[in-house]
């Protein structure tokens, strides 16, 4: 597999990298994952970088963004934080990636039995943690009700609109990505990748 130059970037449309991405999980499921030599890569991405995509995940450990998707040293900005919530420098890094480094992709990537939004589900509140679980907070305070039982269907439930919510955000506080997704220079998209099977399923 080949590694990304600004020519191969500049070739790519926002559907073919959704398509390079989706196929990439495919490989990934069928264990058909691409050879690639990872030194070299190194190499050829020393003078420069040219991703094309940023996902917005979790921190989860079993949610490795590079490997799930079959990626390799410089096809994809990776950020992460607990919950993949949206805050200000989760927007100017998803900015930078898009305006200035070329990518065609903004994903927002949650994932199943997360740790985070059941830890909102259930209003826990810890030093900084709390700051951060009031972020996922507007999906929970849709979907969980005082007078019913908390259910792991309905936690999945959380971490579907908490991505939904993000990318709504996204779109709202970034006049910058809004912008370029009208123009379709990128696309926005959410998805959510399932702990027990591996796969990546698009919303």
């Amino acid at each position: 597999m080949h590694t990304q130059t600004k020519d191969t970037q500049m070739v790519l449309t926002p559907q073919s990298v959704l398509e390079m991405l989706k196929d990439g999980n495919k490989r990934f499921l069928s264990k058909k994952i691409a050879d690639r030599d990872h030194h070299q890569q190194v190499k050829d991405t020393s003078k420069g970088q040219y991703p094309m995509a940023v996902v917005l995940s979790c921190i989860d450990s079993r949610v490795p963004v590079e490997i799930v998707f079959d990626k390799g040293i410089g096809d994809i900005f990776s950020a992460r934080v607990a919950g993949n919530i949206v805050n200000e420098d989760m927007l100017g890094s998803m900015e930078y990636s898009c305006k200035v480094a070329g990518s065609k992709v903004v994903m927002v990537l949650g994932h199943t039995k997360c740790g985070a939004v059941t830890a909102a589900c259930k209003h826990t509140e810890l030093g900084n943690i709390t700051a951060l679980l009031s972020k996922i907070k507007p999906a929970v305070d849709e979907l969980v009700k005082p007078d019913v039982e908390l259910t792991s269907e309905i936690i999945e439930d959380v971490v579907v609109l908490n991505v939904k919510k993000a990318i709504d955000q996204i779109r709202k506080e970034s006049p910058i990505l809004k912008e370029m997704e009208d123009n379709r220079e990128i696309i926005i998209v959410g998805s959510v990748y399932d702990v027990a099977t591996g796969e990546v399923n698009y919303l």
